[in-house]
């Protein structure tokens, strides 16, 4: 690992990385019941050392106050090989009487102990020969004789606050009383705060669960709502928006989302309507227009192949005009046509359904192609069986003939066209699907109009085949998609430079 990474790895142990390496929660739910158990946890522990530290501090200052009490009696008594005075010399030797059990007391000269004992009972039965190892000395010896107590471990008796005072002699008095009560109780008080808190905790934790689910249920109304809304066709045709969320408290958080939320429903539902209205206006007036257009165009069609046939002399110039009319006339007769299926297939009138040879509408669409675009190549991979599919013939045949225009129209003389039909399965695992491809190796689609290819209108320049009179009226891509679609099928379209692949998926 590079220093680098070391800095990295190591800069993840700080807070920061305590943080990243936390459960990370992805429900509301979840987030505020962890919350309130860390707060409840942070709480129990501040409670629960504060309770200990408090309770240390008193019984080790209660401690202190019986050490001060002792006093230098009793490692004065140790100088007289341990003989305590008895119940006839005072007030001062009664009290040395009632010592506590565990008294430890010492003299000490230069350092070394001279003398020690322990009070092994309440009878007043010293101990002289208790063992201290030459740590423990060094340890007594170390604590200042400035008349305040001081902890103390010695080895063969635990934990010990331990009070020097000067002796007269020059010596060291020391007296100690055990740590041990304390400790045990310092340590039942953790024990018993322990058990409490974490009972305290997991009640809280499933307390608190089923208070959040119980507050959040509103919400959970709000979010299935909008998970309604969210699967709703939104793209076109008649919307119906299901029911509004439900407002429980319009004062509540939970309440004024669920508000906001229906008023954004509102209006998206007449923002809808309006949209579906004025498509519906669009819809008539092309399927209308187209109507009407079809009988003067073919009208003005009409008169100019009747003028072209006028046995009388003609002067050129009128001839060509009469030509062009009667051409621009068959070009506005077909884009009215376009138009007029357009419109019938938004309206979702539906199509001839019967059994379809696409073996047998490939090599048709084909042999046409062929004698369209002599000078491009064109090639076919068919299966060895005839492949046959349900729906209408003319229009899946408008279909291979929109696709193989588009190839020979948006490319050069020479380019190469494959036409691929294949039974196999489509995109959809266990859906049996028939995939119509249409490859050719030209130029490819323009980026700007890769992603509306499909659209209506959408037309290439000269950049794709170099003739900008081959141009259409951009319908030809934009019916194949319609048709496909009532069929129940999908189109797509993947290109680069040297590769376009139209392809096709009808059910089988």
């Amino acid at each position: 690992m590079t220093s680098r990474g070391r800095a990295a790895s190591g800069g993840r142990t700080g807070p920061v990385g305590l943080l990243a390496r936390l459960p990370r929660f992805r429900t509301l739910r979840a987030r505020i019941t962890f919350g309130l158990v860390v707060l409840l946890a942070v709480s129990c522990a501040a409670v629960g050392v504060a309770a200990v530290v408090e309770l240390n501090g008193f019984l080790t200052q209660r401690l202190d106050e019986q050490l001060a009490q002792v006093g230098t009696r009793f490692p004065e008594s140790l100088e007289h090989d341990g003989r305590l005075p008895d119940d006839h010399d005072g007030d001062e030797d009664a009290d040395t009487r009632r010592m506590a059990t565990g008294t430890f007391g010492a003299c000490l000269r230069g350092g070394a102990v001279t003398d020690k004992g322990l009070i092994r009972s309440g009878d007043l039965s010293v101990d002289l020969d208790i063992t201290l190892t030459a740590r423990d000395a060094e340890r007594l010896a170390r604590v200042p004789d400035d008349g305040r107590p001081h902890t103390v471990e010695l080895s063969a008796l635990g934990h010990y606050r331990v009070l020097a005072t000067p002796g007269r002699d020059g010596d060291v008095l020391m007296a100690g009383l055990p740590l041990k009560p304390v400790e045990a109780a310092v340590h039942r008080l953790e024990l018993v705060a322990g058990i409490v808190f974490g009972l305290a905790l997991v009640t809280a934790g499933v307390s608190g669960a089923l208070w959040v689910r119980w507050s959040l249920r509103p919400l959970g109304r709000v979010t299935a709502t909008a998970a309604r809304v969210s699967e709703l066709p939104l793209a076109s045709g008649v919307v119906a928006l299901p029911a509004r969320a439900p407002v429980a408290d319009p004062h509540s958080e939970v309440g004024q989302v669920a508000a906001a939320l229906n008023g954004m429903l509102g209006h998206v539902e007449d923002a809808l309507t309006k949209r579906h209205a004025s498509e519906e206006r669009l819809r008539r007036f092309a399927a209308d227009a187209s109507h009407e257009l079809r009988t003067p165009v073919a009208s003005v069609r009409g008169h100019a192949e009747l003028g072209l046939l006028h046995p009388g002399p003609v002067p050129p110039e009128v001839t060509r005009a009469l030509e062009r009319i009667a051409a621009e006339s068959a070009r506005m007769g077909l884009m009215v046509d376009d138009l007029l299926l357009l419109a019938r297939l938004d309206a979702g009138r539906p199509l001839e359904r019967g059994p379809v040879d696409l073996t047998r509408l490939v090599l048709d669409a084909v042999t046409d192609a062929r004698a369209a675009g002599p000078g491009h190549g064109w090639a076919l991979d068919l299966p060895a069986d005839p492949v046959t599919v349900t729906g209408d013939a003319h229009r899946l045949h408008q279909v291979l003939a929109n696709l193989l225009a588009n190839a020979r129209l948006h490319t050069p003389v020479g380019t190469k066209v494959t036409i691929t039909l294949d039974p196999g399965p489509g995109p959809d695992a266990g859906a049996r699907t028939v995939t119509l491809s249409v490859h050719d190796d030209g130029p490819g689609i323009p980026e700007d109009l890769d992603s509306a290819v499909f659209e209506r209108f959408t037309r290439a320049d000269h950049r794709r085949h170099g003739d900008a009179s081959a141009t259409g009226a951009g319908l030809g891509l934009s019916i194949v998609s319609a048709v496909v679609e009532a069929h129940g099928g999908t189109v797509g379209v993947e290109s680069a430079p040297g590769a376009t692949t139209f392809r096709v998926c009808l059910p089988a």
